[in-house]
């Protein structure tokens, strides 16, 4: 499989893959820009993507600034037939200002397979032994 990128700009940096076997390439910031606290941010990649049908992009957080700066993604489906710029929205759940810098890694990306379910709409599901407990139903431990 391929997946192509577009520069929007020369000086963009295209999606890599840090080691060989990662499941998700990292993506980069295309500009600097200050996170404030509780903020949220659609941040520029300056890249547009192609992905084979069938498949999706999935943008997850980057463990490192989760950690360390309390930054979550968020919104990370990109589909197959979307084309243009990709960016990651982001949000800083720190007491403290982020700043990012252009050229940075702000997520990464893993391309996944996926099934297109058909959808019917039922008067009733079948039973399960769990039926409908949720939220902790299983036991908190």
């Amino acid at each position: 499989m391929i997946v192509k990128f577009q520069k929007i700009s020369d000086d963009a940096k295209v999606p890599a893959f840090a080691h060989k076997g990662d499941a998700g390439m990292d993506v980069f910031s295309f500009e600097s820009l200050e996170l404030l606290p509780g903020e949220i941010k659609a941040v520029a990649t300056g890249v547009k993507m192609e992905i084979p049908e069938g498949y999706v992009a999935l943008v997850w957080d980057k463990s490192g600034l989760a950690l360390k700066n309390g930054v979550k993604t968020m919104g990370g489906v990109i589909d197959s037939g979307y084309r243009g710029e990709i960016k990651i929205i982001m949000t800083n759940l720190s007491k403290e200002v982020l700043k990012i810098e252009k050229g940075q890694k702000i997520a990464q990306m893993p391309i996944q397979k996926f099934e297109s379910p058909e959808v019917e709409a039922v008067s009733e599901l079948s039973e399960t032994k769990r039926g409908d407990g949720g939220f902790g139903s299983t036991g908190l431990k």
